[in-house]
């Protein structure tokens, strides 16, 4: 299955689709991949990293889209993150609980 940004900014999602051929090879920018699509009049690109638009020329600086298994990790290093602050919060609250229990001892 690809993912095709096709001329109207939307993505499409096929399962089939003819590298370009002739003239047409040379239809999408910055490095895309030109396929056919029976269905679109028109070629269709399918564009590198960074890149957009129906013939990927439009340069996205923070395009950052990280898929599921990305999602997964950055969302268990947030959790692992904060589960060592909160513990590391509780054990410096009993150390400086305990010494002013002893100070206050003496």
């Amino acid at each position: 299955m690809h993912l095709f940004y096709v001329p109207f900014g939307f993505p499409l999602i096929v399962e089939h689709g003819k590298p370009c051929t002739g003239s047409e090879a040379n239809f999408c920018m910055n490095g895309g991949t030109c396929f056919k699509i029976l269905s679109v009049s028109t070629p269709t690109c399918v564009c590198s990293a960074s890149y957009e638009g129906s013939r990927c020329e439009q340069f996205q600086l923070f395009s950052f889209l990280p898929n599921s298994e990305e999602k997964g990790m950055i969302t268990a290093v947030v959790i692992i993150a904060l589960l060592i602050l909160v513990v590391l919060g509780v054990v410096i609250y009993y150390i400086c609980n305990n010494s002013l229990s002893q100070e206050q001892d003496y």
